[in-house]
């Protein structure tokens, strides 16, 4: 059987530093040309641009019909490989070569026209995919039932909120039926029911034979949706496998990254954010730095932000994930400080791996800054009956409620 995507040696190159110019004058061309040499000067003749490869020579091919998982922390490449396989961007060196229509969900509102209404953007989206008006039409009815905007339907996209926006891309997606449906992480962004509804939808997608690559740091859904793996790092194919293989075999990765955020050079790299992280840390009780606790430890969790332009009604939200990428429980502060801590109490976590998601934001649709699926750390437990007599642990925090 012929595959339905072939990636061959493909490679991904990203300048970093680089800015787009905004059109200029001839006298405004005439002077950044006689400065140049001036700032190489000040530079000690180093260029202020850097290259890096977000994809290096990665190779896989997928059959018709399969559901496959991208895997890989933040920076691996995922995204950036889901976008040449939609053609949003091209590549740097390879071929992919792909046998069929894409249907794409890479972010919120991709492929919308923000003056176009719901139902304008439906019917744009179903012929961008090449089908007839009687075909959109056929389908039209579930679409706007499964995002639930019918009497929002007239209204233009523009005004959507996020979760809207996720609804209809979402459902546009899914239900034109293209040959191949690529989903990044953003149905992370809708909430715990819509979330069920897509990934049932996808099982369906999957089961009547169309192939589906789908982007998660969630392993669970991972585990639920997909029968293969491939995980990335460094922007290279690290293993290809069954999904419990690739799920081990991202996990093992994981584990042995046990460290503070802190930002990158290529964080930084755009214009300055309003408010971000520079550093994020685990600390005990005494004040030193550590990722490796006791299940009777204190934990505290230190922030270090940078703040530009301070927006009203910000906050912090913190979550911890569990080592499928699953969050566990979630804090959140009044307002944003250049130094914060956070202390998680002692006897909450379970033993187990973790990792943590935090994001900057405002009035909770607006993110400035987030970090996710980083700073590793393990809680060991030798002290809990039913944990040292067992090799097995229930749930992820312990209960405080109290018996009556």
């Amino acid at each position: 059987m012929k595959p339905i995507i072939r990636v061959e040696n493909l490679s991904k190159q990203y300048t970093i530093g680089a800015k787009t110019e905004p059109y200029a004058t001839l006298r405004e061309s005439i002077v950044r040309a006689a400065r140049k040499p001036i700032d190489m000067v000040r530079r000690n003749g180093k260029a202020e641009n850097t290259k890096f490869w977000a994809l290096k020579d990665v190779n896989f091919d997928v059959m018709p019909g399969e559901v496959v998982g991208i895997i890989g922390r933040n920076g691996a490449g995922k995204s950036t490989l889901l976008k040449v396989l939609s053609r949003i961007t091209e590549p740097t060196t390879g071929r992919v070569e792909l046998y069929g229509r894409v249907g794409s969900l890479l972010e919120v509102g991709t492929g919308f026209h923000p003056e176009l209404t719901g139902r304008e953007n439906i019917f744009l989206n179903g012929a961008i995919l090449g089908m007839r008006r009687e075909e959109i039409s056929k389908k039209f009815d579930e679409i706007v039932d499964f995002a639930e905007i019918e009497e929002f339907l007239d209204t233009p996209v523009k005004r959507y909120s996020s979760g809207m926006y996720v609804r209809l891309a979402f459902a546009v997606a899914a239900h034109l039926e293209p040959e191949i449906l690529v989903v990044d992480e953003v149905l992370a962004v809708g909430d715990a029911q819509f979330q069920k509804k897509c990934l049932d939808k996808m099982k369906d997608v999957g089961m009547h034979g169309r192939t589906v690559l789908f982007v998660s740091h969630n392993m669970g859904a991972i585990r639920e949706l997909c029968q293969h793996g491939v995980v990335l790092a460094d922007g290279t194919v690290r293993f290809m496998g069954d999904v419990h293989s690739s799920i081990e075999s991202y996990l093992d990765e994981w584990k042995a990254v046990s460290e503070a955020y802190v930002k990158s050079e290529r964080n930084g790299a755009d214009d300055p954010k309003p408010v971000e992280f520079n550093r994020i840390s685990l600390h005990g009780s005494d004040g030193t730095e550590r990722y490796l606790f006791e299940v009777e430890d204190q934990i505290y969790v230190k922030f270090d932000v940078e703040i530009n332009s301070l927006p009203p009604n910000s906050s912090l939200f913190f979550m911890v994930l569990n080592k499928e990428r699953v969050p566990v429980c979630a804090f959140e502060s009044e307002g944003i400080q250049p130094q914060m801590t956070l202390k998680i109490d002692n006897h909450f976590l379970v033993r187990g791996t973790y990792s943590v998601h935090s994001f900057l934001h405002a009035a909770r649709d607006k993110q400035f800054d987030v970090v996710y699926d980083q700073v590793a750390f393990e809680i060991t437990d030798t002290v809990t009956p039913f944990v040292r007599h067992g090799q097995y642990h229930y749930g992820s925090v312990f209960g405080s409620g109290s018996w009556l």
